[in-house]
């Protein structure tokens, strides 16, 4: 295309220095339609070949243009998806990444609306339980405990509040991923409560399960299963709906998706300690996935057109996008220094400079690749600093577990 450009130029640049009879407008327009005629089509590979010569009648002299032919021939369709993103498409559907095919396979309809990829801070922070409970020893009955309870914070409980999330937000997403399933029209109604019905009754059967397998007299896994469910209700569903108020909004969800894991992996080996849940709750500002304050608000960036007009006030709609990128940062850094100095304060010197560490490089990506431009690198941004939080957040509940 550009050397077809350059000479396009040269070519009318000779019509007017030439000395022969002056070129003009029709002329110069069958100059331009043949050299379009030349344009190769997309995706086709260009071969070294003899040029051949085609010729131009131009105010009575001949214009001889060379040209390259293609190994293939085009039918002048332009296909909807670049071969080369064809694979990455079909696994951002998979995971219910933006920008993922239209599926039509039932069952890979009902994955997507559990988006996968959000299940990854959960069952981290079962982990991080595990480990702050102290208890926690590499035997098969502690695995599978905790692989089942990583099985009930992702799947199950995830999946259920990512679906009735995409059930309550189906009109916000006809504005904003009118290629989901819901507003798209892939999935019916009945399929959609009847999955968040399913996931729902099976988490609460997998919890008292685990409540029973563990010996606990209270069944604790239940209770926090259940409340976190409700928390998930209340956050997507009328009349309460706390996603339209900013600030609860993305806090309730947050502690969901840090707090709630980390206890019930706590609970399941050791006790709930006040300094654990006050961590947590802490931690729960800083930013982990789409779930926690910080990076909810990053989340936000991304759907600012729709929310402003069905009028949820997220951050960057009520604040607006310069004013809410350093809401975000802010919430983010404050926080993890603030565990940081509780470690050290309390003795846990080496879990203080860890952290530190681990901290700094989420402040050089975010003021190259998030404060320049929050809703152009949003995923880029997270993609490079979440993994530092999620193995600080590890670092703290070691810190717990080795008092």
């Amino acid at each position: 295309m550009a050397s077809t450009s350059l000479l396009q130029s040269s070519l009318e640049s000779q019509c007017l220095v030439s000395r022969a009879a002056p070129c003009n407008a029709s002329a110069k327009s069958a100059v331009r339609a043949s050299l379009s005629a030349l344009r190769l089509p997309l995706g086709g590979r260009r071969l070294a070949t003899e040029a051949q010569k085609r010729t131009v009648a131009n105010a009575g002299r001949t214009i001889v243009v060379a040209s390259t032919e293609t190994d293939k021939k085009s039918d002048g369709k332009v296909p909807d998806v670049a071969p080369s993103q064809e694979g990455d498409s079909a696994v951002r559907q998979l995971l219910g990444i933006r920008g993922g095919n239209k599926e039509e396979d039932i069952w890979k309809i009902r994955l997507q609306l559990t988006k996968p990829v959000t299940w990854v801070p959960l069952i981290w922070g079962v982990l991080c339980g595990a480990a702050a409970s102290g208890n926690f020893e590499w035997t098969l009955k502690d695995v599978s405990m905790a692989v089942v309870c990583m099985f009930l914070s992702g799947p199950l409980l995830t999946g259920y509040t990512q679906t009735m999330n995409d059930w309550y937000d189906r009109e916000i997403d006809a504005i904003n991923e009118p290629n989901r399933p819901i507003p798209s029209g892939a999935i019916s109604e009945f399929d959609v409560i009847a999955q968040i019905w399913i996931l729902l009754l099976a988490a609460m059967g997998v919890a008292y399960g685990l409540d029973v397998w563990a010996g606990h007299d209270f069944p604790i896994l239940l209770a926090l299963s259940a409340g976190g469910s409700l928390i998930s209700y209340i956050y997507s569903a009328p009349p309460l709906k706390l996603k339209q108020s900013g600030w609860i909004g993305n806090y309730a969800l947050g502690s969901s998706y840090i707090s709630l894991p980390w206890w019930a992996g706590q609970a399941l080996f050791g006790t709930l300690t006040f300094d654990v849940v006050v961590l947590t709750l802490l931690y729960s500002i800083a930013g982990l996935g789409i779930a926690i304050l910080g990076i909810a608000i990053v989340n936000d960036f991304k759907s600012i057109e729709g929310d402003r007009k069905m009028g949820l006030q997220s951050l960057p709609v009520a604040f607006g996008v310069d004013t809410a990128k350093w809401i975000c940062v802010a919430s983010i850094d404050v926080t993890q220094l603030s565990v940081a100095g509780y470690l050290l304060a309390t003795g846990k010197t080496t879990y203080g400079l860890v952290l530190l560490a681990l901290i700094a490089p989420q402040i050089f990506f975010q003021f190259t690749l998030f404060l320049p431009d929050p809703m152009k690198n949003d995923v880029k941004y997270q993609a490079s600093a979440q993994p530092f939080l999620v193995f600080g957040l590890l670092c703290t509940a070691l810190a717990i577990g080795n008092q």
